[in-house]
């Protein structure tokens, strides 16, 4: 069936599925689920959408008029509906093709006609929404010219209907008045978007309405209409905020007149009784704003400031005035940090949920304790010097034990105490913690009433937050008492605060034992998921901090976590936060964590399993954790040969995860080659060339590494796994690859080649000859020779002189005729790896290794891995670390002489550099 005849069909289709009757809607409903696994089907949609694009500008015209020719659709779904259609043919066509949208809606929110004026100024908020979000230029210049001519009308709209609403509250017309509230808040939400985004200097155009102070009183607890006009209000601080974001310097006018608006209400009594939480909320978001603005701030030097940077910085400092600084500090601390009734119920009836905090990310935008916490730092960072003996004489206050029947006293040495450690890095000047440590808060803690628990949870969390910045190290031991104490706290909130903290490896290891004990009950104790996740961390901590010698204590860790997996299977967060502790645990269990395999790899292979949904929130701990337990495997088992499968995939997804994944590859093949590659470098070898076709430059290194691990491992049986790539990278050496670390990578691959597999290589440069129509020995010299200073490694730039010169001797005119070269890169690699004994002035090669030892590992070092271990023995046979360069040298140059002769070799040396003959002589001396 042609498109056309296919559309008609669906067409018609479609139209029977819009049908009122059952007996049409029932058969075409089954037809078109039947089609929608048909090839072919969505193409005909596209096609059939595409081509309504193709509508005369005659019949466009026509529907656009239909769409404003009455506002009268009573409901309001189907209203929103059609409003957002109008704005996005509006997006298309306003002004040019629709001039007369925007005068149609400005006429019609005039009418008298409720139903027909609401959806008119429904339709007006939708178009100019849409209308500011566009952003290029010219479109943005079609804004401004539409707000500057309608933004008066817009102001006089939103302020009678705001005249409309107060005055029928005040006669009590509340359903007259619901109405004129819901029709304020679509005009200001208008008012919003002109004011923000319609001028680029709106101070020179428009004086934005700062007192609202009429609305916020008419709230009253009895009004019916207060959810409305409590968002209204909100809206109105959006204005606000939204402006000063976006026009900081138009709204320097408007500074002092909005300050004194907010402080009122959040910091005298004003707003008692009428300001609601998210009113404070915006208010206070509205202080930080304005205190931290960067625009606000001038220079170090005042000279370099704006003018306009100058007067705002001018009105902020005459309204932050100490008076005003001291109150919002006081009343921030005594008012809005105490716990409140909710929180301290919560905190008996649902502890865990009390410990999940809502910080972090942008929650002081939207909630009131995080809210007041940032202010509080905005504030005191930017007037600390005024503040801190404000903060400090509230501290002195409280020295002492409190009264456990004094509630209030609790909560108010509670609340200090939490400003203390919120301003931990402004106060470090100017408070001794350690002797507030000892003479203080280490009694604090020691107090086991029931009612003192919120000072306990609160002095652990502020030694928390003083630790990384004024603790001495010999007060730890005494701390780590106290924490081991506090985590046999009966109360579950003050056990879960007591463990944000850092510690000291020698210093701990005393306390592990228990610590981790206490710790592991706790974890099996709580039951959220966050709770499960913050203390899995901490144990974490603890299991990287003191590595191997958490080995004694893990038993039970072990045996516990298959069964917290099994039971975390809906929550992937929490599954994290295990994969982050296995990795930890693997590490501190080094060759013992095969023990853990059966548990371990199945949680390996659905981690990594790309096929599997939960790998969107697995794969990155997961592939660490795989990294991480072959890096400490003894050997390879056949479980974790077989989870390899899921490569090919992962290479196949080029993530930001190809790094780890070619580490994980590389793993392998240290661990155990021949059976590796023997199952599965066929389809590494494919996996590769797909990558390389399209690739970053650092991707292709990497890959090539791989390559390069394989031949140093595998000389023999490498070259000819990996034989599809080699002529690729024997290409890019003779073409003159331009990037350096690409073009190093390819001679140290080649090299290696060259240097262990001679036969393989000849092989190859015959290929190659063949394939280009040309000797390739001589240019690949040359070019070897040319680029040997984009080697950068020491090693890689030895290997590079042992696989050159182990084409001699030779008596091929090709190599004879870049005899020169080669010296000349011999001679470089002797400078390189060569030291000169002071005492007997003889050189030794710097990179030859002779036998294995362990190293000697200090407290602060990890322990060598087992595949630390396979890299120092595989270093034992490799030829850069085994063959002295200086000997190979004499060796070769020996045997060249003794090929050619005495006359002849001499004519091969005169084609060097005296300079370099003298240095090679120098570094030859005693052979």
């Amino acid at each position: 069936m042609d498109l056309n005849s296919a559309s008609t069909v669906v067409l018609q289709v479609l139209t029977q599925a819009t049908s009122q009757d059952t007996a049409v809607l029932k058969p075409a409903e089954e037809q078109l689920k039947q089609w929608e696994i048909q090839p072919g089907f969505y193409s005909v949609l596209l096609v059939s959408w595409i081509l309504k694009s193709a509508l005369s500008e005659e019949e466009k015209s026509t529907l656009r008029a239909g769409l404003i020719t009455n506002f009268n659709e009573p409901v309001n779904q189907i209203a929103t509906q059609i409003s957002v259609l109008i704005a996005k043919v509006a997006r298309l066509d306003c002004p040019r093709q629709w001039p007369e949208l925007i005068p149609t809606l400005l006429e019609s929110v005039k009418v008298q006609d409720d139903l027909r004026q609401h959806r008119a100024l429904l339709t007006f908020y939708h178009v100019t929404k849409t209308l500011a979000s566009k952003r290029l230029a010219a479109d943005r210049k079609l804004f401004y010219d539409l707000a500057s001519g309608i933004y008066s009308f817009a102001c006089s709209l939103w302020n009678h209907h705001t005249d409309t609403f107060l005055q029928q509250i005040f006669t009590g017309d509340e359903a007259a008045a619901t109405n004129s509230l819901e029709r304020t808040l679509l005009s200001l939400k208008v008012l919003r978007k002109l004011t923000v985004h319609g001028f680029v200097e709106p101070h020179r155009n428009v004086e934005v309405m700062v007192s609202d102070r009429c609305l916020c009183r008419s709230i009253g607890t009895e009004n019916v209409c207060r959810d409305r006009l409590e968002k209204t209000i909100i809206l109105f601080t959006k204005v606000l905020l939204d402006f000063l974001d976006q026009h900081p310097f138009s709204f320097t006018p408007l500074i002092q007149r909005s300050l004194e608006f907010a402080v009122s209400y959040v910091f005298t009594e004003a707003g008692e009784g009428v300001a609601f939480e998210r009113f404070i909320v915006q208010c206070m978001n509205f202080i930080k704003m304005i205190v931290k603005n960067y625009a606000y701030k001038p220079s170090k030097r005042f000279e370099d400031s704006s003018p306009e940077t100058l007067e705002a910085h001018k009105i902020k400092t005459s309204f932050f005035t100490y008076p005003t600084l001291m109150e919002i500090c006081r009343r921030l601390v005594s008012h809005y940090f105490l716990l409140t009734e909710e929180e301290l119920t919560m905190w008996e009836e649902d502890p865990e949920g009390f410990t999940v905090e809502e910080t972090g990310g942008d929650s002081w935008k939207y909630s009131l304790r995080p809210c007041t916490e940032v202010l509080f730092i905005d504030i005191f960072h930017e007037y600390n010097q005024t503040l801190t003996p404000v903060l400090l004489e509230m501290v002195h206050s409280l020295q002492g034990p409190t009264n456990v029947e004094d509630t209030n006293a609790l909560l108010i040495k509670d609340a200090v105490y939490n400003a203390v450690g919120l301003a931990a890095y402004e106060l470090f000047d100017s408070v001794d913690f350690d002797q507030w440590f000892k003479n203080q808060l280490l009694a604090e803690l020691q107090v086991s009433h029931n009612r003192y628990k919120p000072i306990r949870r609160r002095v652990i969390w502020l030694i928390g937050q003083w630790i990384s910045v004024k603790f001495k190290s010999d007060m730890r031991p005494m701390l780590y008492e106290a924490i081991r104490n506090l985590l046999q706290d009966q109360d579950l909130v003050v056990c879960i605060h007591k463990y944000d903290f850092e510690f000291r490896t020698d210093q701990f290891l005393p306390y592990l034992e228990s610590m981790f004990t206490l710790l592991f009950q706790l974890l099996q104790e709580v039951t959220e998921c966050d709770t499960k996740m913050h203390v899995l961390h901490v144990l974490s901590c603890v299991i990287e901090r003191v590595n191997i010698q958490i080995r004694p204590y893990v038993g039970c860790l072990v045996q516990y976590l298959p069964l917290l997996w099994k039971q975390s299977e809906e929550h992937n967060m929490l599954r994290c936060a295990i994969l982050t502790t296995l990795i930890h645990l693997i590490q501190g269990l080094g060759a013992d964590s095969k023990n853990l395999y059966p548990f371990l790899l199945p949680i390996i292979q659905l981690s990594t399993d790309v096929s599997q949904p939960p790998h969107v929130y697995l794969l990155e701990d997961g592939l660490e954790l795989w990294l991480v337990t072959l890096e400490n495997s003894p050997c390879l088992t056949p479980e974790l040969l077989r989870i390899f499968q899921n490569m090919s995939a992962l290479l196949e997804l080029s993530s930001e995860n190809l790094r780890t994944c070619f580490k994980i590859i590389n793993a392998y093949i240290f661990l155990s080659s021949p059976e590796f590659l023997q199952m599965y470098s066929g389809d590494l070898c494919r996996s590769f060339c797909e990558l390389l076709k399209d690739i970053t430059t650092e991707g292709q290194v990497q890959v090539l590494k791989v390559v390069e691990t394989v031949l140093k491992v595998n000389p023999a049986l490498g070259p000819q796994m990996f034989q599809p790539l080699l002529p690729s990278v024997f290409r890019g050496i003779i073409d003159g690859e331009r990037y350096p670390v690409v073009m190093s990578t390819y001679l140290g691959v080649i090299g290696r080649v060259l240097l262990q597999n001679a036969s393989f290589f000849s092989l190859l440069l015959s290929q190659m000859a063949c394939e280009c129509g040309q000797e390739l020995l001589g240019n690949m010299i040359e070019m070897w020779v040319d680029r040997m200073d984009n080697i950068t490694q020491p090693e890689r730039r030895k290997l590079s002189a042992l696989a050159l010169l182990s084409l001699l001797p030779s008596d091929n005119s090709v190599i004879q005729d870049k005899f020169c070269g080669i010296i000349n890169i011999s001679v470089e690699g002797l400078h390189d790896v060569m030291t000169e004994d002071p005492e007997t002035r003889t050189y030794k090669d710097c990179m030859l290794m002779s036998h294995f030892e362990e190293p000697k590992v200090t407290e602060d070092e990890e322990p060598p891995t087992e595949q630390d271990k396979r890299k120092k023995m595989l270093a034992l046979k490799d030829p850069v670390h085994t063959v002295s360069l200086q000997q190979f040298v004499y060796e070769k140059l020996k045997a060249q002489q003794e090929l050619l002769g005495e006359q002849a070799f001499q004519a091969l040396m005169e084609t060097v550099d005296t300079e370099i003959v003298t240095q090679l002589q120098e570094f030859l001396q005693g052979f």
